[in-house]
């Protein structure tokens, strides 16, 4: 087992020497994968590269929105031989310090997916609460399962063969939409889903790139598509929940 980190990068300069030094001294690969980012924040990534000599960065010349930017980054793990990441938005809004704990549990369960689930403290408008609410009791319909403690939390630990298959037999959202359905799919395909706490904050001046009309119209269609699925699978999954 190899482990490391992929973080998909888009417009966030500010936190993001902070979040590397946090990472680093784990020892562990660092991916940066920067999705279409503007002048400054590639100016941070040139910076970041030049105080933590190893940190790999990778560009994608266009924003393609983070699933697109997350996939491109596995092919790149699978090359530098990872066997498992652990995906942190650049956000800083994660508790990294969870880390070493997330990747203790991958290892104990590497066939798994090592899911957070956000713990948040007075900052977390109540909008994105109940939004989120909403989310995952579609994420348990659509998966037949009452274990999904949280479909958004991006802060997981991923086997990188088995979600590069996922990403390879079907289409997934390459947007706001993706860490719901790389979820659902993962878990169709018996892939086990264990979760765990990490706490989230919302800083005063943090960026968000959600789109509240438009990103809600592309979760509202990918579940739309997902219970059509869902029902396909109907045969399997509930003799999966039988066993």
């Amino acid at each position: 087992m190899k482990q490391g980190f992929l973080i998909p990068l888009y417009n966030h300069a500010k936190p993001l020497h902070t979040l590397v030094a946090q990472l680093y001294p784990h020892g562990l690969p660092i991916l940066i994968v920067d999705d279409g980012s503007d002048e400054e924040t590639q100016q941070a990534l040139a910076r970041v590269q030049a105080d933590f000599p190893g940190v790999c960065a990778l560009r994608l010349e266009k924003n393609s929105g983070k699933g697109a930017a997350f996939w491109a980054g596995l092919r790149r793990a699978r090359e530098m031989g990872l066997s498992h990441v652990l995906q942190v938005d650049a956000d800083g809004q994660h508790e990294v310090e969870r880390a070493g704990f997330f990747f203790e549990a991958s290892a104990k369960r590497p066939e798994a997916l090592i899911c957070g689930f956000p713990e948040f403290d007075e900052s977390a408008p109540l909008l994105r609460k109940k939004g989120r609410k909403i989310s995952n009791v579609w994420t348990s319909i659509v998966c037949l399962s009452g274990g999904i403690a949280d479909a958004l939390c991006g802060f997981r630990v991923y086997p990188v063969e088995k979600t590069l298959g996922i990403f390879e037999r079907c289409h997934v959202d390459k947007r706001m939409a993706f860490d719901t359905e790389i979820l659902v799919r993962l878990s169709w395909a018996g892939v086990p889903l264990v979760f765990y706490p990490v706490k989230v904050r919302y800083p005063q001046d943090g960026i968000s790139h959600f789109r509240l009309f438009w990103d809600n119209a592309r979760i509202s269609w990918m579940f739309s598509r997902l219970c059509c699925g869902m029902f396909l699978r109907l045969p399997v999954l509930l003799l999966r929940k039988l066993k």
